[in-house]
């Protein structure tokens, strides 16, 4: 695999410390600032809805810009955010400093799909776009870890600080080893990049994207909580536990690359399917400490197993001229299936079932999800029927 895809790797870590590790903050944000812990949890949705708005917002805007020099940008602006998020004095602040973050999220991953998917063959690009995404998940795995036991024992301000410090040497990768290229002169118009929203198969797998990560956000939004007061582990013990969640992250991303490279449609049912059951699951297990860290490593490989076969879903449906902000937008909807998830993750604490009930509630988004890659495979089987009957009629 080329090099540049692991400076790819390098800055979707970054990315990745800072999206996820509020989840591993939730208590000590919501002591210190003074709100609930339902209130903390909009953090999530914010940073999610940030990314939804920034995505397609900054991909149109950086259209016919070098590829190098947007991702810079957009590190750089992550790690100014990250500075703002580690000095805001109130809650209303951090939430804007989360926003202003967000921003470079979804054109960063939809940018960096494309450049990962372009320095290798055809073949092996579901397995590149996993690599880059890899970082994400070793984030998870470490990063998220980290910055939960840095939080506990130093206050969450110094976990901001630490990102911002990734931020920097994620920025020093890219700069030094991603290819230069030139200016996209020959980028097509924009009402032609825009006619992808008007593809069906286009809109459906950026829906399975919003349900499959909205089931998953539902919980891990809570997952302090959850394992804090369900199960009836000690804060301190939820950083360890958070490195379990991790490993299933990195070997699911890895098996869901390359089921896609196999057979895109059965790994995309596959892996959604694996989802919703694994949420059910989780229910039945939760005060059982040892099937408790069982489920939370198998939601974190059913997770991300979905990610690779969802984005190539997307850029396959939309096709050469409208991949790049396609691309983006599937980065938007896995952030929009955060934002919904920790809303509704919310919901069912402050209104009932309560926060017991989170998971198999859950569960119900990639199990639609589910149901709408069935009827997109169907939609496709439909219209190649046609293609068929139409060729026969020309003989």
């Amino acid at each position: 695999m080329p090099i540049a895809v692991y400076a790819l790797a390098a800055g979707a870590f970054g990315i990745g410390v800072t999206e996820f590790v509020i989840m591993g903050l939730l208590l000590q944000v919501s002591t210190d600032l003074g709100v609930s812990i339902s209130a903390a949890g909009l953090l999530v949705s914010g940073y999610a809805l940030g990314v939804f708005v920034g995505a397609p917002v900054l991909t149109i805007a950086t259209r016919r810009l070098p590829r190098k020099t947007v991702l810079m940008a957009l590190m750089a602006i992550f790690t100014i955010g990250n500075i703002a998020c580690a000095v805001a004095p109130s809650y209303g602040a951090l939430m804007a400093a989360r926003v202003v973050t967000a921003l470079a999220h979804g054109t960063f991953f939809g940018v960096g799909s494309v450049v990962a998917a372009g320095l290798v063959a055809p073949e092996r690009r579901a397995s590149a776009i996993a690599l880059m995404f890899t970082g994400l998940t070793v984030a998870t795995l470490l990063g998220v870890p980290f910055g939960a036991w840095l939080g506990f024992d130093h206050g969450w301000r110094a976990t901001f600080w630490a990102v911002a410090a990734i931020g920097v040497l994620a920025f020093a990768a890219l700069a030094l080893i991603v290819p230069r290229d030139a200016a996209r002169r020959d980028t097509v118009p924009l009402a032609e990049e825009l006619a992808v929203l008007r593809r069906p198969q286009v809109l459906l797998g950026l829906l399975m994207t919003v349900l499959g990560f909205g089931g998953v956000f539902a919980v891990f939004s809570y997952i302090q909580p959850i394992l804090v007061t369900i199960t009836g582990f000690s804060e301190a013990a939820v950083s360890p536990i958070l490195l379990v969640f991790g490993v299933g992250l990195i070997l699911g991303n890895l098996v869901g690359g390359k089921l896609a490279d196999w057979r895109l449609m059965p790994a995309l049912f596959g892996t959604l399917a694996a989802l919703a059951v694994v949420l059910v699951a989780a229910t039945f297990v939760l005060h059982d400490r040892v099937a408790a860290v069982v489920a939370v490593g198998l939601l974190g490989a059913a997770a991300f197993a979905t990610v690779a076969p969802l984005q190539l879903r997307v850029l396959e449906a939309a096709g050469g001229a409208g991949q790049t902000l396609a691309s983006s937008l599937n980065i938007a909807a896995f952030n929009l299936g955060n934002a919904l998830g920790a809303w509704l993750g919310g919901a069912v604490i402050d209104h009932g079932p309560g926060l017991g009930a989170v998971t198999w509630v859950a569960a119900a988004m990639p199990a639609v999800a589910l149901v709408a890659a069935l009827g997109s495979r169907a939609l496709e089987r439909r219209g190649a029927g046609r293609r068929e009957v139409v060729a026969v009629a020309g003989d």
